[in-house]
């Protein structure tokens, strides 16, 4: 899904810093018990007392002190990644824990054709420490590359799981996904986290497998949302590695793993994937999740008209982001969009993404929100997640902090 792209110390602390990330990322992890107790933390009763006086204000609040238990409508968006570094062991506990009753591993390929939980296949050098390995960053398909004031080039890299075997990959430990494009040092670019973010909690990040991942998915009794990310490498990778035995492989995993189909909602933003499994893997596809590639509103009619096609070929879950199903009546109230209804109308249910990725929402919302912007009033607007619950009927919702939607969840009996 669309993503948000360490003074400098001496070279000693950036090594000593690196071989402690390094020992971290190689010892074993323990067991986890299934979450009984879900933990909601603060942060949802701050969002409810930012809100404005009204109805959904005061439902909200009467919730309070209700004990609260996970929920399928809250689905982890990367794990916790508002604050845990995405796609990691921490991160993926993290949503766990508070309360989302799905998890989502996003999944690309290393160099040996092992499948890793990574939001895109080039993206470990703002979401992994490894560009502070030097015969590891030697490997990257881009080198680091300093900004440049004078030119107004910023500083750059691209390192790929596809770089990597699976070995080299386990030595890598995450970090907060960003870049500081103005950094002249590895260890200033390594400095990116945005500001509507923490480090709190980037000491460790441990990424995993796609297998690893759903052995801890199964031990914390949570639902599973594979998104088979599209390879940024040519396919057939290295001649023989196909796309559909890319998605082959990855429905492999659950299958050797012994998981249900009814726990797996596997997702792709190509159609090509979906249909692969509806036609290859039935058992799997009848939850297959189409993730809707539109960017802007004059994306929008072209997506609509696809829609009986879509259907017709047996996709029973469409998942466009929040701003696709939300639009503005005369009143400058958010209200089901029309392509919102023609999903519907077309039999077809939805999810939809992602929550708490947009910082405080003083500025309208950004990219989630820009079909409603006037009606976006600050960090308290529960209003979206209520129409597209309540009036989209959506499925449930990606969250980069699941407590946020497990709070609404269990106060309006999701």
């Amino acid at each position: 899904m669309p993503s948000y792209r360490f003074s400098t110390w001496a070279g000693t602390a950036l090594a000593c810093a690196t071989l402690s990330l390094s020992a971290l990322a190689a010892t074993p992890p323990t067991k986890v018990q299934a979450v009984t107790n879900v933990q909601l933390g603060v942060r949802p009763m701050y969002l409810v007392d930012q809100m404005a006086n009204g109805p959904l204000k005061r439902r909200l609040q009467a919730c309070e002190n209700l004990p609260a238990t996970k929920s399928s409508f809250s689905i982890g968006h990367r794990g916790a990644a508002l604050q845990f570094p995405e796609h990691t062991r921490e991160s993926y506990i993290a949503a766990a824990r508070q309360g989302a009753g799905i998890v989502e591993c996003d999944v690309t390929f290393t160099s040996d054709e092992e499948l890793v939980c990574r939001h895109a296949q080039c993206d470990l050098h703002t979401t992994t420490n490894v560009l502070a390995i030097p015969e590891l960053a030697a490997k990257c398909s881009v080198p680091f590359s300093p900004a440049d004031p004078a030119t107004g080039k910023p500083a750059s890299a691209k390192c790929c799981a596809s770089d990597f075997t699976l070995s080299e990959f386990r030595r890598l430990v995450g970090k907060m996904d960003g870049a500081n494009p103005n950094a002249k040092t590895v260890a200033d670019y390594l400095k990116g986290t945005p500001s509507f973010r923490t480090d709190a909690y980037s000491a460790t990040g441990t990424l995993m497998t796609h297998r690893e991942s759903i052995e801890l998915f199964k031990q914390l009794g949570v639902g599973m949302t594979p998104e088979l990310k599209a390879p940024e490498v040519p396919m057939p990778y290295k001649g023989t590695f196909t796309q559909a035995m890319y998605a082959q492989k990855m429905i492999d995993e659950y299958k050797a793993a012994g998981v249900s189909p009814r726990k797996v909602w596997p997702q792709s933003f190509s159609l090509d994937d979906v249909l692969y499994w509806v036609q290859n893997e039935p058992s799997f596809g009848k939850q297959g999740v189409y993730l809707v590639p539109v960017d802007v509103p004059a994306q929008i009619p072209a997506a609509q008209a696809q829609l009986p096609m879509i259907a017709a070929q047996g996709v029973k879950i469409m998942a466009p982001p929040m701003w696709a199903l939300l639009a503005l009546d005369g009143k400058n109230r958010m209200v089901p969009s029309d392509y919102a209804r023609a999903i519907r109308a077309n039999g077809m249910d939805i999810i939809s993404w992602t929550l708490e990725r947009s910082g405080t929402l003083t500025d309208g919302g950004g990219y989630y929100f820009q079909s409603v912007t006037p009606a976006v009033k600050g960090p308290g607007d529960y209003t979206a997640l209520d129409v597209l619950a309540n009036d989209v009927g959506i499925l449930g919702m990606f969250s980069d902090w699941p407590a946020t939607v497990t709070y609404y969840a269990n106060c309006t009996g999701r």
